[in-house]
């Protein structure tokens, strides 16, 4: 196989590969017989089928390319086999080596605090019992009691049953690892599926920009602390982001297609796109621009057209369907953003059909592309251009001109009040938890990608609109459209608790993936600049690699310190060894808030026990009533908590978890850096039988 083959495959299939797990998965979730040996049965064909489907060329298209395609290209004269090997051989190196470092790195985030956890615990829970929702087994402590719950953080109390919050794309990816290694087996995905973004990223860059410039996208992105964060933890992004950067290059590849092998790989590149919906419901916006492209092809009477809004249609569709059908509380509580979410869905979607019917009414169609050719010839690309330069600036000014607050309206606002207030009395700053320090979005993404790669990709967007309004470098339409229309949202409203590195994981979802696209993209054009200047190969070579170092410096500073840091490290063992201690047949009675939050599901996923907490107003006497409960229905009543004076009165304490390990820090108007201490202790008290 060639280099530029090995290229375009390796960097697609971790997208392909996810398709055709969620698409063989998801079925067998809701109907409830998700289990190793069907869905492993059933993969095997259907991924197969996919990987045919996806790499699958026209003959000699990969190696002729597309006439005027620009050099340097994919789709180039030469095409894929043009395609140097050093290139490469060095992306995957990269790949392998982000691998290696974030397995040896990777944290355990196994005890339910935030939402690596709860994604892990959502996968242990299907790579064991295959369905959902989660029985409360009532019986287990002598049937309802209104001094009992059963809920706990990311785990709703709903229609008789415990429902997990979040869609359940990702713990159906995390699940199989489940099968294999177990909870280490899970949380090791994480490291897998970062390698896979970076690859796909590089990828990326290969088919925009030159597969010689792969290599400084795929450094660029891996060596980010989002990036390095997010893969070592159980975050959700990873997946979306595979499947993102996955679809746009299938997308790109269907432009050197045709005939029957184009339409079947831009359904697979628009489902890879949809699939985000069931990773995640916010992806519902993301995709928004793939709905208007595919009516733009359609508008062409280009057959990929009806391909691409079919995948797209039918991935979101099964998100939105798993949403309503298992997450459904989930939705509930995002009630007042995803009902806007929908209404503006359903805007582009009939913008797009009533834009589709007027190109292809000969009249308005007529109309409509002779003014798109005037603009092309008139002052609209450069003052676009100008435009895109002046809302940076204007990002860049925000903090001097608003001061982003948000008054708190349910609980959960108030939680996070608090936390935020918590945080400013550690770092000695002015108590006030309704500040958002949204305003500051923009100063996120330079602590992360420096102010010479921020500086490109402004320049980069800025060349980009002005090319696309003169209706040339089509094949950026879509990523560019992405990119900026994501970029521009998250920097207005992050929607996220503002301590960092949390808060960077709303940022790699696309942001800063795609700010170092356009800042590759300009790096390249800088370089072409430079030669045309009659400047010899060896000084190119060298400014570029000096180009590359010097963004790579404000990248290191900031994740330097992190690159060797290891937190939440032994929760995989801490669990266990409660597990252990717990008698078989025991029913939990959790006495203590945090001890409640924090291990609930724990309790019922891992050790495979009925797990109860005590409502507020619950009284020792209401304890003592449900032991004798448990007892009667033949089980071994516990009762669990934070302290030995907490479960003393009910027995003998027993301490079953003893943990101290260290936990990322928390910032609010500074890059992360540093550890904060994290302690969790459980104790136990078997109340003796009546």
């Amino acid at each position: 196989m060639d280099a530029g083959r090995l290229l375009v495959r390796a960097t697609t299939a971790p997208a392909l590969l996810v398709v055709a797990w969620l698409a063989v998965s998801l079925p067998l979730l809701l109907a409830g017989v998700f289990r190793p040996a069907p869905a492993i049965a059933l993969f095997m064909p259907v991924a197969a089928a996919v990987l045919w489907l996806g790499f699958r060329s026209r003959p000699g298209g990969p190696a002729g390319g597309t006439a005027g395609e620009r050099p340097g290209s994919l789709n180039a004269p030469g095409g894929l086999a043009a395609v140097q090997r050093w290139p490469v051989w060095t992306v995957l190196g990269i790949a392998a080596a982000f691998l290696v470092l974030q397995v040896a790195m990777c944290s355990q985030q196994i005890v339910v605090r935030r939402d690596p956890a709860s994604y892990v615990q959502f996968a242990t829970w299907l790579a064991g019992h295959g369905s959902l929702p989660i029985p409360l087994m009532e019986s287990a402590f002598g049937g309802p009691d209104g001094a009992l719950s059963f809920q706990s953080p990311a785990f709703y109390q709903h229609d008789g049953a415990v429902v997990p919050q979040f869609m359940a794309g990702w713990p159906l990816v995390l699940a199989p690892a489940g099968w294999i290694g177990g909870t280490h087996g899970i949380v090791l995905m994480a490291p897998l599926l970062g390698a896979c973004c970076v690859l796909s990223f590089a990828g990326l860059v290969a088919r925009l920009v030159g597969p010689r410039w792969a290599p400084a996208g795929a450094l660029l992105l891996a060596l980010t602390l989002p990036m390095l964060y997010v893969s070592r933890n159980t975050f959700s992004e990873l997946p979306a982001i595979v499947l993102l950067l996955g679809g746009l290059s299938l997308l790109y590849d269907v432009r050197r297609e045709t005939g029957r092998v184009a339409g079947p790989k831009a359904f697979l590149g628009a489902a890879a796109l949809g699939l985000i919906v069931l990773v995640r419901i916010d992806g519902l916006r993301d995709i928004l621009p793939v709905l208007v492209f595919a009516g733009l092809l359609i508008a062409r009477r280009r057959p990929g057209g009806y391909w691409t809004a079919g995948g797209l249609l039918l991935g979101a569709g099964a998100g939105l369907a798993e949403g309503y059908a298992l997450s459904r509380p989930y939705l509930s509580y995002l009630d007042s953003s995803l009902k806007p979410l929908l209404a503006i869905a359903a805007a582009v979607l009939v913008a797009t059909v009533a834009m589709v019917v007027l190109l292809r009414w000969d009249r308005a169609g007529t109309r409509l592309r002779a003014a798109g050719a005037s603009v092309a010839r008139g002052r609209v690309p450069g003052a676009a251009a100008v435009l895109t330069v002046l809302m940076m600036a204007g990002f860049a000014v925000r903090p001097l001109v608003q001061t982003v607050r948000r008054v708190p309206a349910t609980r959960d606002d108030e939680m996070n009040a608090g936390f935020i207030e918590t945080i400013q009395r550690i770092q000695h700053m002015p108590v006030d938890g309704a500040r958002q320090y949204s305003e500051l979005s923009l100063y996120w993404v330079v602590w992360y990608i420096g102010v010479p790669a921020l500086l490109f990709a402004t320049l980069g967007a800025a060349l980009l609109v002005r090319r696309l309004l003169r209706g040339r470098s089509p094949e950026w339409l879509l990523p560019y459209a992405m990119v900026v229309w994501t970029t521009t949202q998250v920097l207005i409203r992050p929607g996220i608790t503002p301590d960092h590195p949390w808060a960077s994981r709303r940022l790699i979802g696309l942001v800063i993936p795609g700010l170092l696209l356009f800042t590759v993209f300009a790096s390249a054009w800088a370089v072409k600049r430079v030669r045309r200047l009659g400047y010899g190969p060896k000084v190119v070579r060298g400014g570029t690699i000096a180009g590359v170092a010097l963004m790579l410096v404000p990248v290191l500073i900031t994740s330097g310190g992190y690159l060797v840091t290891r937190t939440e490290q032994h929760e995989a063992a801490a669990v266990d060894g409660m597990c252990d201690a717990l008698r078989p047949r025991s029913s939990v009675v959790v006495i203590e808030q945090s001890t409640a939050d924090r291990f609930l599901q724990v309790l019922r996923g891992e050790c495979g026990l009925p797990a109860a907490r005590t409502t507020g107003k619950a009284t020792r006497g209401d304890v003592e009533r449900v032991a004798g409960r448990v007892a009667a229905a033949g089980r071994h009543p516990v009762v669990m908590a934070a302290k030995r004076e907490q479960v003393a009165p009910y027995g003998t304490p027993r301490r079953v978890l003893y943990l101290r390990t260290r936990q990322d820090g928390r910032t609010l108007t500074e890059p992360p850096g540093g550890t904060w201490g994290l302690s969790m202790e459980v104790w136990i008290a078997e109340p003796a039988r009546p």
